[in-house]
């Protein structure tokens, strides 16, 4: 079973992005997304808006809620 947490591993190996990319995008650092992405810490809100912004999807599609890959059409980040 996946743990929800996945998600973040794989969207960003399908960029071609290491953690140490998605570090400096949150201004943080890589030990502390590495922490983040296996689960040892949970990702606070504000970042886990920013990867959505950045990656063109939603929080409920990071965090599997859904599957549908594009953020939604009402939201006001886009």
């Amino acid at each position: 079973m996946k743990l929800k947490i996945d998600r973040l591993k794989e969207i960003r190996e399908e960029k071609g992005l290491k953690q140490k990319d998605i570090a400096k995008i949150l201004n943080i650092t890589q030990v502390q997304y590495s922490r983040y992405e296996t689960g040892m810490r949970l990702m606070p809100i504000d970042k886990l808006s920013r990867l959505a912004e950045y990656y063109n999807t939603s929080i409920d599609y990071l965090l599997y809620k859904t599957d549908e890959r594009k953020p939604y059409a009402n939201s006001i980040m886009h």
